[in-house]
């Protein structure tokens, strides 16, 4: 049995950011999505000390590693030594093919839901911190994200019902680890040193630039999600007053409407009709807890059409179609279902 507990602060902070986070008392029941790595430890660490009787602790073994099962086993062993409930998860196997990391953290997080809601349980904790939110804030400059996606990791969002909550996102990965236990042995993941992975060398820019610091490149992106929630909001009224029902779907006053919200006034009306079937046109919510609009993470692809539309074009974008009309010098755009695919010979 660990000896030791955290300091009396640590844990405090940690409860408080959860219990805020919850929105609920804190009697709730808790998951911890628990890995092996010294980030996920640390999370296990502080809920046993902050919600005991209140947790229970989730592995998936996602099988792309031989020490993966290892791995869980020696999580389950650990939160035995806490009296916490573990429960290891198995991930099918994923075909090969690019992406690998983004689909396998897709169907962890596929699997860790489906055990909350299956479970009754309403809140799933992960152990993002700091400096994840540098790292992604880098990669989404580097990727030329718009908003959205320069808001990084959200502190909570929703995953088939279930509260995602990430309590940990204002402490630093080394406050973390000096809060283990000296007898504690974290997994490496070798992914995280891979170098033909982008985070790698995010993770290895933070390492290396001391004028380069996690903290306020985490703070920035906290600002960055709140103006994105504002804008969100904004664009929920600037739908609500700009675009007016037709029998064949929407017509939309741009006059005086701002570029950005242009751009989610017409996502959401496309999103209307569906959406193709690589999401190419809706509002996205990824597993990590980033949204945005697709395709990619700034909504390239509406915004060509929007780019298109004020050119007084038209175009097809997700199972929509858009056109531009001017009346009394006023433009508006016209959006409905786009036509059924033509099928020629070389489809069938």
């Amino acid at each position: 049995m660990a000896k030791a507990a955290p300091p009396v602060s640590a844990v405090d902070r940690f409860a408080t950011a959860v219990t805020a986070l919850a929105g609920a008392s804190d009697s709730l029941p808790l998951a911890l999505a628990v890995s092996g790595g010294s980030d996920s430890l640390a999370l296990m660490w502080l809920a046993a000390h902050s919600f005991a009787g209140h947790i229970t602790v989730l592995s998936v073994d996602h099988g792309l590693r031989l020490e993966s099962a290892t791995e869980c086993l020696m999580v389950a062993g650990l939160a035995r030594e806490l009296g916490l409930p573990h429960h290891t998860l198995k991930l099918a196997t994923l075909p090969p093919g690019p992406g690998m990391q983004a689909r396998a953290r897709q169907a962890r997080y596929q699997v860790l839901g489906a055990w909350c809601a299956l479970n009754r349980v309403p809140f799933l904790l992960t152990a993002h911190h700091a400096d994840d939110q540098a790292e992604t804030l880098l990669l989404r400059l580097r990727r030329g994200s718009g908003l959205a996606g320069l808001a990084g990791i959200r502190p909570r969002n929703i995953l088939a019902n279930v509260g995602v909550l990430r309590p940990l996102l204002d402490w630093r990965r080394t406050e973390l680890h000096a809060l283990l236990p000296t007898h504690w042995r974290p997994a490496d993941d070798p992914s995280n040193h891979d170098p033909h992975y982008d985070r790698t060398h995010a993770r290895a820019l933070l390492a290396r630039e001391p004028w380069l610091q996690s903290a306020p490149l985490a703070a920035s992106a906290a600002h960055l999600a709140d103006a994105e929630e504002a804008l969100c909001w904004a664009a929920e009224r600037a739908f609500a007053s700009r675009a007016t029902p037709t029998a064949t779907g929407w017509r939309i006053d741009i006059e005086a409407l701002p570029i950005e919200l242009q751009r989610r006034v017409l996502a959401q009306a496309i999103a209307s009709f569906g959406s193709c079937a690589d999401g190419s046109a809706a509002f996205i919510s990824g597993a990590d807890g980033s949204a945005g609009l697709t395709s990619g993470a700034d909504g390239s692809a509406v915004a060509r059409l929007v780019q298109r539309l004020n050119s007084g074009g038209s175009g097809t974008l997700g199972g929509a179609w858009a056109k531009a009309h001017t009346q009394a010098g006023i433009m508006f755009w016209e959006v409905t279902a786009a036509p059924p695919r033509k099928i020629s010979q070389a489809d069938t």
